[in-house]
């Protein structure tokens, strides 16, 4: 009725370590050198990303701009024109 086994004795010459950390815990956790750098350059890339994002809106905000000048020199230039043909 019971299926419980007897618990293995541990002989004193095997210590008992456990391995594994519970999970959540970074305490003591050294990271290795392959995975600092791949860190590292994501992070650069990131960083490259967002400067890269940053110049595209400010080049996109002057093509803008300029293209309302020309627009608004055409507008102009075109009402003159109406004017000087009206007369």
């Amino acid at each position: 009725m019971n299926d419980l086994q007897p618990a293995v004795a541990v002989s004193p010459q095997q210590p008992v370590t456990e391995t594994r950390r519970p999970a959540g815990t970074t305490e003591g956790t050294t990271m290795l050198i392959h995975e600092a750098l791949a860190r590292s350059r994501r992070q650069e890339a990131e960083e490259q990303a967002r400067r890269y994002r940053l110049v595209r809106s400010v080049a996109a905000g002057r093509r803008w701009a300029k293209l309302a000048r020309y627009a608004e020199q055409r507008a102009r230039r075109s009402a003159e024109r109406a004017r000087a043909a009206a007369c």
